[in-house]
């Protein structure tokens, strides 16, 4: 039986996706690879002021996201991702470009970049979109407690959590779950986490075959 070679978790800030991504890569024994943010040297900067370090930022990402595709090529476990290459240019770029964060000169270097970049990447075999509404990210970014996000507008959740849907609503690149978070406790309640499995579970079918957690 053929086992995926790549899951991604995609969503805003604050939906979950780290913490989803940790619990997968536990259940079915899954490699997982994480979004650079505790040792990123722009984020900070970025939340204090925007405009100046936006470029900086998101060409760290894309070319952090970029190394991580090379890591999926080579490895020959299953990755789970946490966020994808996508979302830095369709969702994050998009939005910093669109409220002049990042000037139109800047912004077409990226996206020269990324479309050189993207002819070397594969989408992922699953794409879980957690979808959930600006007071379900507010209450979770608080939860985690992190002092560089302090700054966060909710403004910028709004207007990512738009781009989010449009994305989401055009993707055509693969397998798309999503899972509504708003009231959900996929932590604290076993219930939750079990019926995001149940859900994965039934997609990896329908692609490969039997799945069972630790394969």
């Amino acid at each position: 039986m053929n086992l995926p070679k790549h899951i991604a978790v995609s969503g805003n800030i604050g939906s979950g996706k780290t913490t989803l991504a940790k619990k997968l890569s536990k259940h079915y024994g899954w490699t997982p690879l994480y979004e650079s943010v505790d040792n990123n040297p722009y984020l900070k900067d970025f939340y204090e002021d925007m405009a100046r370090w936006a470029f900086h930022l998101q060409i760290y990402f894309l070319n952090s996201r970029f190394n991580q595709v090379h890591q999926i090529r080579a490895s020959e476990r299953t990755i789970i991702q946490d966020r994808t290459i996508y979302e830095d240019a369709h969702i994050f770029a998009a939005n910093l470009h669109k409220s002049k964060h990042i000037s139109d000169r800047d912004y077409q270097s990226y996206l020269d970049i990324f479309n050189s970049m993207i002819n070397f990447v594969k989408p992922p075999d699953l794409l879980i979109y957690l979808k959930a509404d600006i007071p379900k990210l507010v209450q979770q970014i608080q939860k985690r407690n992190r002092d560089f996000e302090y700054n966060i507008k909710l403004e910028y959740l709004r207007t990512l959590n738009e781009h989010y849907e449009t994305w989401i609503s055009q993707y055509k690149l693969g397998k798309l779950l999503i899972v509504d978070v708003n009231h959900m406790d996929f932590v604290d309640r076993i219930e939750d986490f079990s019926d995001i499995v149940g859900r994965i579970d039934l997609e990896l079918n329908n692609l490969f075959g039997s799945l069972t957690a630790g394969q």
